[in-house]
C-alpha cells in the first residue's frame, strides 16, 4: 500500500516532498501522496517530523 497522510496531523512543511525519491508527494495544504508514483520506500514516513505519514 502506498504511503498515507493523516491529513489532520499535516502541516505541509514539504520535509516528506523533499525526502521522496520519485517526486511522488506534492504539498499544498497538506501533503497528498500520489499512489500511482509511491514506491513504499518509507522515506517520508522517517522524515515527518510529526509522525503523520503510515505505509500500512
Amino acid at each position: 500500500m502506498p504511503a498515507k497522510v493523516d491529513k489532520e496531523c499535516c502541516t505541509a512543511c514539504g520535509i516528506c516532498a523533499d525526502e521522496c525519491p520519485v517526486g511522488a508527494i506534492t504539498v499544498e495544504e497538506y501533503a497528498v501522496v500520489n499512489e500511482d508514483e509511491c514506491i513504499e520506500c518509507g522515506q517520508c514516513v522517517e522524515a515527518c517530523p510529526n509522525d503523520c505519514i503510515t505505509l500500512d
